[in-house]
């Protein structure tokens, strides 16, 4: 019995989940019985939440240093530790305590008698879900289990609030997503995630300033929405008594920089699109977003491949990822196809063009059964079609190049005298069906630029919410003079989707935007 596996009582809660609905009077007298440990602990003295504690090991530190000793083996090493308490067992004259701190479980081997009275009534106040320092002996149990004998124990923090029971577990995806601190406790896998979120934000990070890009924050209060084609949200400002907007991109403002004489800016930041969600959407989300003076969306592609393949390599040690149950692969290079192709592919109709009339192209979106509206031209209806028939499709790494003037109003221009008039150099990096990456050579001429908001702002004004306005400031930045540039944008929340081998995005979010509770 002297190991935490046999450690499987929850205590004296019994199996209860935190926050249970169904039994609500349960849940009270629970608490109760908790509140009246707090009690005893203050009428003998000994305060419920201590101020601190200082640990001389990491749990994770004692499994490392000491998981190779032998059963019964004793150390005469004295460490400090603490935790949260996940099991607790008493077999009369010993008693068996689960720690656990960041994902690592350690055993406190307790034998009462060693205790000093104040320890001995903080066991006997003790419940699964405290906060419990520890100071003892390291060794191994008979049965070979790693352990620390504290000759004493300090109550760090009382838990009023029952775990789920441990065979149950918190496997409500509401409820995992709404109480994430929960979910973190109880959830390793949920652990795992957020990790591989912090090692990818890591690798990108250190890509990024590897290549002298210089880390840099911009506003997240608009006056004009702008940078992305989306829904903004709007705020008040009572003392400048005018609306703001949640930035839905940071691209403008980084655009100005570059204006500044900042050759190489980048930034992580969280953005925001009044939009719908789903297990790919999320109001707000983070991106990366990354500006480079001359260079263009050639370099932007070589540069996005290296970032896919260092965070592959940091989170999981190779640029071979399994997801949802199929290989992909994020070694470079990756697959390069023009929308337009993939269009003619996906509907055969190798005759289809930018210059093939409205009225037919609208006819093959009928015979896909896909949506039109009148005021969409060539350029918007072959999205649609590509987004309907393609992008759901393509599963490794594609770079889908040339997209039309007419639904990227930031990007440049194709150089291809022939191919200017209809598309721009522009590409998104599709990974398993989903966009991860969108980039272009930038737009530098302040003339073409404004004549495309211009174009945009008529959309708007028929009806497309969507679309941008005008944004006077940007355009008087780019008057000064704007290097030739190549930027690009990486959706975090979806690429740590990819690494961490999760389907949802509010499973890597650890706090997503759910509806109000009932």
């Amino acid at each position: 019995m002297d190991d935490q596996h046999s450690a499987t009582d929850p205590g004296a809660d019994g199996p209860a989940a935190a926050g249970d609905a169904a039994d609500g009077t349960r849940l009270d007298e629970l608490m109760d019985v908790r509140r009246a440990k707090l009690a005893a602990l203050r009428d003998a003295g000994i305060h419920p939440h201590a101020y601190r504690f200082e640990p001389t090991h990491a749990l994770a530190d004692v499994v490392a240093t000491w998981a190779a000793l032998e059963p019964g083996e004793e150390t005469g090493q004295v460490v400090r530790v603490a935790g949260r308490v996940v099991a607790d067992r008493d077999i009369g004259r010993l008693r068996f305590v689960v720690l656990r701190e960041d994902g690592a479980d350690l055993q406190l081997f307790v034998m009462k008698k060693a205790l000093d009275d104040t320890s001995t009534t903080v066991l006997d106040n003790l419940d699964v879900g405290d906060w419990l320092g520890a100071e003892g002996e390291v060794l191994a149990t008979r049965t070979g289990e790693l352990s620390v004998r504290p000759a004493s124990v300090t109550m760090l923090s009382k838990s009023l609030r029952p775990l789920p029971d441990k065979h149950a577990g918190l496997a409500d995806v509401e409820q995992r997503s709404r109480q994430r601190e929960l979910d973190l406790v109880v959830n390793e896998e949920s652990r795992r995630v957020f990790h591989v979120r912090h090692r990818v934000l890591r690798a990108l990070r250190d890509a990024m300033a590897g290549r002298g890009f210089v880390e840099v924050e911009t506003p997240m209060l608009h006056p004009i929405p702008g940078g992305a084609a989306a829904r903004p949200f709007v705020t008040h400002h009572n003392t400048l008594d005018t609306d703001l907007y949640l930035r839905i991109a940071p691209e403008l403002y980084l655009k100005r920089l570059l204006v500044g004489g900042f050759p190489k800016v980048f930034e992580v930041n969280r953005s925001f699109r009044n939009e719908g969600m789903s297990t790919r959407h999320n109001p707000e989300f983070t991106m990366l977003e990354s500006y480079e003076a001359y260079a263009d969306v050639g370099d932007v592609m070589e540069l996005t491949e290296a970032l896919f393949e260092a965070a592959a390599d940091e989170a999981l040690g190779s640029s071979e990822v399994t997801y949802q149950g199929r290989e992909v692969s994020l070694a470079a290079p990756f697959r390069r196809a023009t929308m337009l192709e993939l269009v003619q592919e996906a509907t055969g109709r190798d005759e289809l063009a930018w210059t093939t009339a409205r009225a037919e192209v609208v006819a093959i979106c009928e015979q896909h059964e896909v949506h039109t509206q009148d005021s969409w031209g060539v350029g918007k209806l072959v999205v649609e079609l590509y987004e309907a028939l393609v992008e759901g499709e393509l599963w490794e790494p594609t770079f889908v190049l040339e997209h039309p003037v007419e639904t990227s109003p930031l990007a440049r221009r194709h150089r291809d005298p022939e191919l200017a008039e209809h598309v721009t150099e522009r590409f998104e990096l599709i990974v398993t069906g989903r966009e991860m990456a969108n980039a272009f050579t930038e737009l530098v001429d302040a003339d073409d630029q404004r004549a495309r908001f211009e174009a945009q702002a008529a959309a708007k004004a028929a009806g497309d919410a969507e679309a941008m306005v005008l944004d006077e400031p940007y355009l008087r930045a780019m008057e000064l003079g704007m290097p030739p540039a190549g930027g690009l944008g990486v959706g975090i929340d979806r690429l740590v989707m990819l690494l961490a081998d999760v389907a949802s995005i509010r499973d890597v979010i650890l706090f997503p935007t759910l509806r109000p509770e009932a």
